[in-house]
């Protein structure tokens, strides 16, 4: 077998363990959040910074080829104008690798409008 093919099933391997993992960590927290996204009447908006932006897009993007309606929302520029993407009816899902981001200047538009937030971190 080659060395390339010997390492491809290794990264499976250790993916299929990950996703294993990550089954296991399932809970309530889980079920709450997509009863968020399936009552949500206004707009899935999705934000986030940097890499996490970056697979924010990509989520906002699958939701919407899905039927929900989505938008992605640079998080930094939520914060400094944008913020009126955001109503009363729409839910957020925002993405952070620390937590400590320009999510978190969205959160007085968040309460304003009652607008759920679901964060992944």
């Amino acid at each position: 077998m080659s060395d390339r093919l010997h390492r491809a099933r290794r990264v499976l391997d250790i993916e299929a363990a990950a996703l294993g993992t990550l089954r296991d960590r399932l809970d309530a927290s889980f079920a709450r959040a997509i009863d968020v996204l399936v009552a949500c009447r206004g707009k899935i908006v999705v934000t986030g910074i940097g890499k996490a932006g970056v697979v924010g897009r990509k989520i906002a993007a699958t939701l919407a080829s899905t039927g929900s309606t989505s938008v992605f929302l640079h998080a930094a520029e939520g914060s400094h104008g944008d913020a009126g993407t955001l109503a009363r009816g729409d839910a957020v899902l925002g993405l952070s690798y620390s937590g400590e981001t320009e999510v978190l200047t969205l959160l007085p538009v968040l309460r304003r409008f009652e607008v759920p937030l679901i964060a992944l971190t």
